[in-house]
């Protein structure tokens, strides 16, 4: 139960709890220049495109915790594991196409006049074979994980190993001079092990789950798509992607890599690789799943973006953005703000609110401690913006008996509603959505 401090009357009328609404879906707006300012101005990302704001990171954070938990914590076959971003320098030079060097040898070398062009050649051939390799995927990883997770799993399949981190993959800039850059991405990889005989019917299972679970969370679940061909190696590769105003881009790639991916890497007997599967032992297939969740960040905030009308207030008409994330995705669940009545004893409700939410992992913006002086109708605006789910507004009202406001951003209906009650609507609303 809330603390309540004693200037509010201990009352209790009757509540109206506003039920669990859905958004429908309606139609996204463009990732264009618009969609950035906004994204910009309320921290999800950075102005100079260089990372994310807290609220950005806060919604990747969101992101990877739904992966995990979906793909790794709700399943008794799936197993996480970390590996190094750098590989070792020996299997570096072949392995990936991105390295560290040692910036002051390669300068040493190329001002040295006492090389000819031969021995400036051999010596940045061997600085390059001795580099530190970046990781570019999470399967190689998974992979020289298999072996040593076998004990622990008895050798049975199916199982997988799961992993997050970020990798790195070549850009190139779009100068004239044609000058390539290192990109970063955060990505979580499940690679799955099956028997040969059920390798098909797996890729089809999980192909399943995961557009089910990127539909989940977005509001016009159609613009999700998936679409099929056969890799470089001649296998099956399936791409679910997010169809953007100016094209489609893919947020996770499906492979199915046969046991060719094990059999290459094996050094001396391949017994060493076999599982059972019944009363056979086989050499599993390998399935890999590989997730950009730094598209999947882009993809729900161009999806949940909306215009919802204007709003008058006090000086001009303003249009009404909204980031209609989902419950789950959105960084700041409540925000906490006081109107009118005496500001010591509003704050004092604030500050008890504040707690008990905190207590209940609910993450809330304390509005009430703003001291610029704008009205409730611009700080709504920015709070959808924001993609703030409710808004609660103490004033005189709740210290006389109890009563706050409680603003939906999905339907801008304020409810009336005791203070009590407060923290146990929104923890059961949160939870449904997640369920959902």
């Amino acid at each position: 139960m809330t603390r309540l401090p004693s200037c509010v009357r201990r009352c209790q009328p009757s509540v109206l709890l506003p039920g669990l609404l859905q958004a429908q879906p309606v139609s996204s707006y463009a990732w264009n220049q618009e969609l950035t300012k906004l994204c910009q101005q309320r921290h999800f990302i950075m102005e100079d495109d260089s990372g994310y704001g807290p609220l950005g990171t806060e919604l990747k954070n969101n992101l990877a915790e739904l992966w995990w938990r979906s793909v790794v914590s709700l399943r008794e076959q799936v197993f996480g594991i970390s590996t190094l971003h750098q590989q070792r320098p020996t299997a570096a030079a072949t392995s990936t196409p991105i390295g560290l060097i040692d910036k002051n040898a390669l300068h040493t070398i190329l001002h040295d006049s006492q090389l000819n062009k031969k021995e400036m050649a051999k010596s940045i051939e061997s600085l390059l074979h001795n580099q530190i390799g970046l990781r570019t995927s999470l399967l190689q990883g998974a992979l020289e994980h298999y072996v040593p997770s076998l004990a622990l799993l008895n050798r049975k399949l199916p199982f997988g190993l799961a992993e997050m981190g970020t990798c790195y993959r070549p850009i190139h800039a779009e100068e004239p001079n044609g000058k390539v850059k290192t990109g970063e991405s955060f990505m979580a990889s499940l690679v799955w092990f099956s028997s040969p005989q059920t390798s098909a019917q797996w890729l089809e299972y999980w192909l399943r789950h995961r557009m089910l679970w990127w539909r989940k969370f977005a509001v016009s679940p159609s613009d999700f798509s998936s679409s099929e061909l056969q890799n470089a190696d001649g296998n099956r590769e399936v791409r679910i992607q997010y169809n953007f105003s100016g094209g489609t881009e893919t947020l996770e790639t499906l492979c199915s890599l046969g046991d060719e991916v094990l059999v290459s890497r094996c050094v001396g007997s391949k017994a060493k690789l076999q599982c059972r599967e019944g009363r056979k032992s086989v050499i599993p297939h390998v399935l890999s799943i590989s997730s950009c969740l730094d598209t999947g960040v882009r993809t729900y905030l161009h999806n949940s973006f909306q215009e919802m009308g204007s709003v008058h207030t006090k000086r001009r008409l303003l249009q009404r953005k909204v980031l209609k994330l989902h419950p789950s995705l959105t960084p700041v669940k409540v925000a906490l703000d006081m109107g009118r009545g005496p500001s010591n004893e509003l704050r004092q409700v604030c500050e008890g609110l504040l707690q008990e939410l905190q207590e209940q992992a609910i993450s809330v913006w304390p509005g009430y401690l703003e001291t610029a002086s704008i009205s409730m109708e611009q700080q709504l605006i920015r709070y959808d913006e924001m993609g703030v789910l409710f808004t609660i507004l103490v004033n005189d009202v709740t210290l006389e008996n109890g009563i706050a406001q409680l603003r939906n951003r999905d339907t801008s209906i304020r409810e009336m509603m005791h203070i009590s009650e407060i923290s146990s609507f929104l923890t059961k609303y949160i939870t449904a959505a997640r369920r959902m």
